[in-house]
Parts: C-alpha cells; structure tokens; sequence
C-alpha cells in the first residue's frame, strides 16, 4: 500500500510539473499614446515578459493593441519604433500587433487618403473592444 501511495503521488507531482512547465501564458499591452519612450516601454515589457517564460520553458502570447494617438506606432513611414517591430515580430513568433480600425478609419478621413500601416499590425474592429475581448480570454493587461 504505502509504494501504491508514493507511485500515486510521484505520478501527480510529475504531471504537476509537466503542466507548470509547459504553461501558456497571456498579456496585453495598451499603447494610446505618440510617445516614443511609451512605445518602446510597451515593447520592452513584451521582450522582457517573454524572455521571462521562454527561460522557464513557459510560452507567452502577447498582443500590442494601439488606438487613439498610439496607433502612430504602427503608421508605416512615421512609427519611431518601426525597426524593433521588424525585428521582434521574426524573433518572437506569439507576438502580436493590433491596430484599431476605428482610429485608422478617422486618421485616414483626416489625411484625405489611406494611411498605411506597417505589414506587422492586424487591424481590429476596435482597439477598447479587443482589449475588453483579450481580457475575457484570460490575458493580463499592462498599460505602460
């Protein structure tokens, strides 16, 4: 009886630890600001979090949702962050870009032509909407 106890328990504890090891993580960040230093805190959160899990053996999806003055960071020609947007997106493959629709419908009517986004950024309906969408999926949200 007591070596079926020990078989039990290790056995729960190994696919404790297997479950810990392999878990998934979820984070949002919020960028509506056009401030450089705010987009580049955004994007140090997101490589700092996923280097983070990645040495634990952990994975971490993690979206960027841009709205308001904020979706300048995706804006192609004008992102100052447009560099390190590149780069991650090809390092980090659960990482992604989302830009409000919303406000890209009002900046493109204001310039008086379409205005172009970086080929990294997925246009949402709406940036507060897929926050509140991110959130109800379980994602943590961080607003640098």
């Amino acid at each position: 009886m007591t070596k079926l106890l020990i078989s039990v328990v290790t056995v729960l504890m190994t696919a404790g630890y297997a479950i810990a090891e392999g878990a998934l993580h979820k984070l949002a960040i919020h960028v509506d600001e056009n401030d450089p230093a705010v987009m580049n805190l955004a994007l140090n959160n997101a490589q700092n979090v996923h280097s983070y899990y990645t040495q634990k053996g952990e994975t971490v999806d993690i979206e960027i949702v841009a709205y308001g003055p904020g979706l300048n960071m995706y804006v192609a020609g004008k992102s100052p962050v447009a560099d390190r947007i590149s780069t991650m997106s090809l390092e980090m493959e659960t990482l992604t870009f989302a830009a409000c629709g919303n406000t890209l419908k009002k900046m493109s009517e204001k310039a008086g032509k379409e205005v172009a986004l970086m080929s990294e950024a997925n246009v949402v309906s709406s940036g507060v909407v897929r926050l509140i969408e991110l959130q109800e999926a379980g994602y943590s949200y961080v607003r640098p």
